[in-house]
């Protein structure tokens, strides 16, 4: 049975590496939290790392995100971007293949522990401002 992931935490609080939260961020563009949430768990327990992603039939990963909208282009940034990560000096996100402003900025929070940012997301305005008052701390790499 496929564990779904808690309602109560963001997405990048519920992944197990770098690569997966690479994965979520850019399956939370243009997208709704929830049915991230919904996808995540079934796409990682198929292709749990970035050498088996890189492996996986295009359309198998396309029918498990179908519900998260662009389905075909949002698959093949996937792979590309898994195929990057290998090589990746996991320094900027932005220099992933598919990483804008908000995979940049999530990852400075959640792996450089980068708190003086100022995203434009409202999840991590809200997230940093749980920091500012001690409610969270940030995750370790």
């Amino acid at each position: 049975m496929i564990k779904p992931m808690r309602d109560d935490l963001m997405v990048q609080q519920q992944v197990r590496s770098k690569w997966q939260h690479m994965v979520a961020v850019m399956c939370l563009n243009q997208t709704y939290r929830k049915q991230v949430k919904q996808c995540l768990p079934i796409l990682f327990s198929k292709w749990p790392t970035p050498q088996k992603m890189i492996k996986a039939p295009l359309r198998s990963i396309q029918k498990i995100i179908k519900p998260l909208g662009m389905w075909k282009v949002r698959s093949q940034r996937i792979k590309e971007m898994s195929r990057q990560f290998l090589t990746w000096d996991q320094q900027d996100a932005s220099d992933l293949y598919g990483i804008g402003k908000y995979g940049s900025d999530s990852y400075k929070i959640f792996y450089l522990n980068k708190t003086n940012i100022r995203p434009m997301d409202k999840e991590l305005k809200r997230y940093l401002k749980e920091i500012k008052n001690g409610r969270v701390r940030t995750k370790k790499n």
